[in-house]
């Protein structure tokens, strides 16, 4: 385990730990709406949001997932991605963050502690989230961009490994004591993430992970009450907003691949 002595940071995974959907699945109807993904592609989504939240995604759906967003999302415009978010995000998110989250963000607050989301989903969504709940600093996946579009190449894939990484970088940046630090996840795909501090804690864990959760004595959290951001957080800039998004029609991409996925299952 990698620490520097110094400050205490809480690590945070974003979905289904604070907000109670995919935060990339929750903008297939602004990314339909303005033309970035079709119906059928919609249709996908919402179908894959129910495969999500009554199991989640293993490590071999979510690397075809990450294919199909390369895929999808190649040629997008960035700055109308970035429009969409800035006019649909606090309606889309607002009503998912956890009251226990919230709660729990304001504890670490009141101690000290910095805040840090770390989501496999677009930084572009990720950072606007984060500062809307009142995170320290956050860290994505980064898509790469040329000439004002989306490449449809990844520059970092903050899953798995790669978000133990994420944080070990951060603790180095801003002087975290990892030792003394907080984890919180849904998925054994963040096992890694919890290993790395000295406190790691699940939130609605997945089987797998409930089990190791068990073994090694960590606590195991249950979320189930979402609530206004409003009610709970001040209400960003505009300009912080307009950082904007690309968790992109990852909706889509995520929804496209769960569905074939399911489908292919039930036909063998």
């Amino acid at each position: 385990m990698s620490s520097t002595p110094g400050r205490v940071a809480a690590f945070f995974d974003l979905d289904k730990t604070v907000i109670a959907k995919s935060s990339a699945l929750a903008f297939s109807g602004p990314f339909f709406r303005n033309g970035l993904i079709n119906r059928r592609a919609v249709l996908k989504s919402t179908y894959a949001q129910f495969v999500f939240l009554a199991s989640g995604a293993d490590a071999d759906q979510v690397d075809r997932m990450r294919a199909h967003l390369t895929s999808l999302c190649t040629g997008w415009d960035v700055e109308q991605v970035r429009s969409v978010v800035d006019e649909t995000l606090h309606d889309i998110v607002d009503p998912l963050v956890y009251a226990e989250a919230a709660h729990l963000i304001a504890e670490h607050k009141e101690k000290g502690h910095d805040v840090v989301v770390v989501s496999a989903s677009g930084e572009e969504i990720v950072s606007p989230i984060a500062t809307m709940i009142g995170a320290t600093h956050s860290a994505g996946t980064r898509m790469v961009a040329v000439d004002g579009r989306y490449t449809g190449e990844i520059d970092f894939y903050c899953y798995g490994v790669n978000k133990a990484q994420a944080i070990e970088h951060l603790a180095k940046q801003h002087d975290y004591d990892l030792a003394a630090s907080h984890a919180y996840s849904d998925s054994v795909t963040d096992l890694p993430m919890l290993e790395v501090v000295g406190h790691p804690a699940t939130v609605n864990p997945d089987k797998e992970l409930r089990a190791i959760a068990l073994d090694r004595g960590w606590p195991v959290l249950s979320f189930s009450k979402p609530v206004s951001l409003r009610s709970r957080f001040p209400t960003p800039s505009g300009t912080v907003v307009a950082a904007a998004a690309i968790g992109l029609g990852a909706a889509a991409a995520a929804g496209a691949t769960w569905y074939g996925l399911h489908r292919r299952r039930k036909r063998s």
